[in-house]
């Protein structure tokens, strides 16, 4: 193949459009699946415990009022299995990152994209589809599944994140990887539209779609993907740059550690593209080791800090068209629609208006903690919504805009591969939380848990704001000297 490597494009080409779309959908139809399951819950919640008995009828034995193929006596046995099982997909996932990057480092990206997609699909559709079909209700295979299914989705997004660096690298972290990042909330938003259409025939068929469509991305992304511009002889970015091609996050902004953000812009997630020249990888720092990260200036207190909302974030995601039909009586199709507004407010605009804030400040501290007590109160707010479905949706999109955003500034300030498997991992924890103090305590409080996470957030980085308003009264009082 004719090499055109006469530096980096100043243009971008058919190829990079075709890279963008490819992945921007791999990651679309990924989300639209994995939301799938927060948006049937109820109708699984119902088929895994008995129908209510008519109390007109003569008593029976417990043998023969038992309904065939149910899996818990009652609804709260179902709600904390449920929220059993999104603590397991988070788990295996936050391992499958780490599994994930050496095995992308290794392999050819199509392959690992590829796999993880059909993979996944796959595994969904014995859960939700198969496993229906046959009446084959089995608490063990339905966690060994969503085990599998985490470890499958996790090669996901380190694929799609090094094949866009490959194409993109440095200069398309800016607006192009801003408008890539709005993949998660197109996929959410897609796959409660899907599942609300299909619900009317079976919870099953919601799975049957997504899934589909997740299989067939898989298909076209392994005979379409190209995962570096060497593949169709242009020069990659880093090869001019000598540097790693690197992506953080979606939605990755400037680091909020300023005093360390020369130190942070070489490094991510821990997520390197994996065609690199093997004169470039011999110039790459080597990783450090978990103790060095957490001795890193910074890492730990943000780390928890995103743990805490990530917790509030991914609850929403795993919880929200559950707890919208339990607690206002909406049929479970208006449920998964109306939730679409929290990813409508979780969008890619908070991210810009936060943006812009913070650039025109010069300061990322001050405008998170500000972001994050408004956040409090939408979550005390929302948790006294009326019953009626528009006060709702407003209410929803602001709380969206007022966490969604924080949780984004604060992954980019996390520089190692540690703090965002740590945050995924205390989300992992807190949905069962959120499921034991629901069938406990109640859905109030289970906001009160939300609102005391996000002010944990805001506790964790008291210092930073701290630090930042005293450098911005010292620079505003330098200016008034001068003046």
């Amino acid at each position: 193949m004719p090499s055109i490597c006469c530096g980096c494009q100043s243009q971008y080409t058919y190829h990079h459009l075709l890279t963008f779309l490819l992945t921007f959908f791999s990651y679309v139809l990924l989300h639209a699946s994995r939301k799938t399951f927060s948006n049937v819950k109820v109708s699984i919640s119902a088929q895994w415990t008995p129908s209510v008995q008519n109390d007109s009828l003569p008593a029976f034995s417990p043998g023969q009022t038992w309904e065939e193929n149910r899996l818990f006596a009652n609804e709260e046995e179902a709600t904390l299995f449920l929220g059993a099982l999104d603590t397991i997909f988070l788990f295996s996932y936050a391992i499958g990152l780490y599994i994930s990057g050496v095995i992308g480092d290794r392999m050819n990206l199509r392959y690992v994209l590829c796999f993880g997609l059909c993979g996944s699909a796959t595994v969904e559709f014995v859960f939700g589809t198969l496993t229906e079909w046959l009446h084959l209700y089995n608490v063990y295979l339905y966690c060994g599944l969503w085990v599998l299914n985490g470890l499958l989705q996790s090669a996901v997004w380190p694929a799609v994140v090094a094949i866009m660096a490959n194409w993109f690298g440095k200069s398309g972290r800016g607006f192009v990887f801003g408008l890539w990042s709005a993949c998660a909330s197109v996929g959410n938003i897609l796959g409660a539209f899907l599942a609300s259409s299909v619900l009317k025939y079976g919870y099953e068929y919601a799975f049957l779609v997504t899934s589909v469509l997740q299989f067939a991305g898989g298909i076209v992304v392994f005979f379409g993907v190209l995962t570096s511009p060497k593949e169709v002889g242009l020069c990659m970015e880093s090869e001019t740059d000598l540097g790693p091609v690197v992506e953080r996050d979606p939605d990755s902004e400037r680091p909020l550690m300023s005093d360390l953000e020369e130190d942070n812009e070489g490094r991510d997630d821990g997520y390197y593209s994996v065609e690199q020249s093997e004169a470039l990888q011999e110039e790459l720092v080597q990783p450090i080791s978990f103790l060095q990260a957490f001795l890193l200036p910074g890492v730990l207190p943000y780390s928890l800090a995103y743990a805490c909302l990530k917790l509030v974030n991914y609850s929403f995601f795993f919880w929200l068209p559950f707890y919208l039909s339990i607690n206002y009586g909406w049929k479970e199709a208006q449920a998964d629609r109306l939730s679409i507004w929290y990813d409508v407010g979780a969008s890619s605009v908070r991210g810009t208006v936060q943006g812009l804030v913070s650039d025109f400040l010069g300061k990322r501290a001050p405008v998170l903690a500000v972001s994050l007590v408004l956040a409090m109160g939408a979550l005390v707010g929302y948790s006294h919504s009326p019953n009626d479905q528009v006060v709702n949706a407003v209410l929803l999109a602001v709380t969206g805009f007022f966490i969604g955003g924080p949780s984004n500034m604060i992954s980019s300030a996390i520089s190692a591969d540690l703090g965002r498997q740590d945050a995924l991992i205390g989300a992992a924890g807190g949905q069962y939380l959120v499921s034991l103090i629901e069938s406990k305590l109640g859905w109030i409080c289970v906001f009160y848990f939300f609102t005391v996470m996000t002010g944990g957030s805001i506790l964790f980085i008291a210092p930073l704001v701290y630090r930042e308003l005293r450098a911005m009264w010292r620079e505003r009082r330098g200016i008034n000297q001068h003046l």
